[in-house]
């Protein structure tokens, strides 16, 4: 990484860049590129090209269009119950984290938006079985987004194939590739 945008990632961070375009869209714009890794979640009031890759995760993407302010989380499990403080690792807590990050960031959550990608089941083993861990994972995305009220206008979730995720922060624009 070059330049004054990069930092150090701690845990739960992304690191942030600022070259290439990372989407067939970002042609002449500047935007921050970010790579998710399972377990992180990004929002931003920059526009920002975030880009991940899923199997049996899912990725829920959240904008407001208005603000031109979103963002991604990108988690492993369905629910933290235990005690303490959860992280994004898990769905319910990569969610509501995702949205305090948005609100903090000038998002209004009325007029937030939601894609959601993955659930995949890409273990052969488990292919034949109902409610494999992608389908949990993809099942809380929905649950807790009708619960917040907050639409889901995309989804591309199941399957046996994982799939290359970017997501534009400011226009909620999404490019999905299987592989």
């Amino acid at each position: 990484m070059t330049g004054d945008r990069a930092r150090s990632a701690a845990a739960g961070e992304v690191v942030e860049d600022r070259e290439a375009p990372a989407s067939p869209a970002a042609e002449g714009r500047d935007l921050i590129r970010v790579y998710l890794q399972p377990g992180q979640l990004y929002a931003s009031a920059q526009p920002s090209a975030v880009t991940t890759v899923l199997g049996s995760c899912v990725a829920i993407c959240l904008w407001d269009s208005v603000a031109a302010v979103g963002g991604m989380n990108h988690y492993l499990l369905p629910f933290f119950a235990g005690a303490g403080k959860g992280t994004p690792r898990f769905g319910n807590v990569a969610v509501a984290q995702l949205l305090d990050r948005l609100q903090a960031a000038g998002a209004l959550r009325g007029r937030l938006q939601a894609k959601v990608f993955g659930g995949a089941c890409v273990l052969e083993a488990f292919q034949a079985r109902q409610g494999h861990l992608g389908e949990k994972n993809a099942s809380v995305a929905f649950k807790v987004l009708e619960e917040l009220g907050i639409p889901v206008v995309s989804r591309d979730v199941g399957g046996r194939s994982g799939r290359k995720l970017i997501f534009h922060s400011d226009t909620g624009h999404a490019w999905v590739a299987r592989l």
